[in-house]
């Protein structure tokens, strides 16, 4: 026997006055509930879209066109939902020729965004009135330094380490001629791609990130050059493509997958590349990643020239 049985509530206004209430309460707690869902789906909206306009500042689209090349680029964050990190790329046409960055900023969270907005506006800087590569990265080095010693709330929201600040980084050149400049410091190698056979630029001299100049002696000499023939495609990018792991802990083989790509523009390499990458390592990027890749455009005469040079041993020294 019931509890409204029991006391012959049954019919009575007493029930209908409890049904009533609970249909009120239940009600309101779904509107209410309906209310926060659709507040905070609201924020994280105005979140993205603040971090999409953040994107497009920090790190804006190349131009496809710059010059002899055909560049392309792309930028994957590793943090679900995020737009931007540490990692960092421009390419910028000068009466030098086109320069590009890449790098990657120590440390993850605003304190790394922070200090790749202070790299990346000394590069648009100093790439218009430093003839010398190596003093633009000089004018880099310096810009983050001034950052690291102005120390703000970001810092200890973020619960910064009180490790060193750098960055590694890499800068190239492109040149009449068949050639290439590249300032590496403590950079991955950038890749060529010639002939279907890839080639490591390495560094003749290695030097210091930026940030760790007075830690290590750095080097005095200038940019090491290459050759950059028509036709070649050259590949910039930060170290997690090359760390990508699969399921068997393997690295992701970035220069067999170059060699493997179909002939493609750069923007359908970079999508090719994209989706290579996520299927080795089943979506789960452990860091975020940075690209660009280069073509040289194929002229006729420069072209021969170049095959010229190739053939007879004569390249750039290196």
């Amino acid at each position: 026997m019931t509890t409204t049985t029991l006391h012959q509530a049954w019919g009575g206004q007493q029930i209908y006055s409890n049904l009533l209430a609970l249909f009120v309460v239940s009600a309101a707690s779904v509107m209410t509930s309906n209310a926060v869902r659709t507040r905070r789906q609201s924020e994280l909206d105005r979140i993205h879209r603040i971090a999409a306009a953040a994107q497009r500042v920090l790190l804006r689209p190349v131009s496809t066109r710059l010059g002899q090349v055909q560049v392309a680029s792309m930028y994957l964050a590793a943090e679900a939902g995020a737009q931007i990190g540490g990692d960092l790329y421009e390419a910028v046409s000068t009466r030098y020729g086109v320069r590009m960055i890449v790098g990657d900023v120590r440390g993850k969270g605003l304190p790394a965004v922070r200090s790749a907005a202070a790299v990346l506006g000394a590069f648009r800087e100093a790439v218009h009135y430093e003839s010398d590569l190596v003093e633009v990265m000089n004018h880099c080095a310096a810009a983050l330094h001034r950052d690291c010693a102005e120390p703000t709330a970001l810092d200890q929201e973020e619960e910064a380490d009180t490790g060193e600040d750098f960055v590694t980084a890499l800068a190239a050149q492109v040149l009449h001629g068949s050639v290439i400049q590249v300032v590496n410091c403590g950079h991955p190698p950038p890749l060529v791609l010639r002939r279907g056979k890839i080639e490591a630029l390495h560094p003749a001299s290695p030097r210091p990130p930026l940030g760790l100049e007075d830690l290590m002696n750095s080097p005095t000499a200038g940019p090491d050059s290459y050759v950059f023939a028509p036709g070649d495609r050259l590949l910039l990018y930060t170290d997690g493509v090359v760390e990508a792991r699969n399921i068997d802990n393997e690295f992701f083989p970035l220069p067999e997958a170059m060699e493997a790509a179909p002939a493609c523009t750069p923007p359908e390499f970079l999508e090719w590349l994209h989706q290579v990458l996520i299927r080795h390592t089943r979506g789960q990027l452990t860091d975020d990643v940075a690209v660009l890749v280069i073509d040289r455009f194929r002229d006729d005469m420069e072209s021969k020239a170049a095959e010229n040079a190739i053939t007879s041993g004569s390249r750039p020294s290196r």
